[in-house]
């Protein structure tokens, strides 16, 4: 029986597609995130990026984010060593540090919705920062993590 290129392959070795497949597509890293300048405790909001589907947890146009928001942070080879913000869930931080996907994973399971089926996602967990008070410290949320 053949493994799964996820366990076989590291991150760095995937092809393309495979490196877009391990996304579980939870929505947490486009959440807008608080860092406290004095203790370098990050904290997560409830507030979403503007592209974000708060239903769905799919941008609205990954192929142009970067157009519309320049702050985006898309992984790669190159930074997922030095990214350190995403939650413990996610699956690129769990491969790179050498444990599997969770059994709730779209790979695992087959299903591209499992992981809002199982409630790992922000699905109606967050707002739009279109639609968020701009005092962010308002929306600290400790779920993602």
């Amino acid at each position: 029986m053949t493994l799964p290129f996820w366990k076989t392959k590291r991150l760095q070795d995937m092809s393309r597609d495979e490196w877009e497949s391990v996304c579980d597509g939870c929505g947490k890293c486009c959440l807008h995130k608080l860092l406290d300048e004095d203790t370098d405790v990050l904290f997560y909001t409830s507030v979403a990026c503007r592209l974000l589907d708060c239903e769905s947890c799919q941008c609205s146009d990954y192929t142009n984010r970067k157009q519309h928001v320049p702050d985006c942070v898309q992984l790669s080879n190159e930074n997922i060593e030095e990214i350190d913000w995403m939650p413990s869930s996610c699956a690129y931080r769990l491969l790179r540090d050498g444990k599997d996907l969770p059994n709730w994973h779209p790979l695992v399971t087959g299903d591209p919705k499992s992981t809002v089926k199982a409630g790992m996602s922000v699905s109606g967990r967050v707002i739009s920062e279109l639609d968020a008070h701009p005092d962010l410290e308002k929306y600290i949320v400790d779920w993602p993590s």
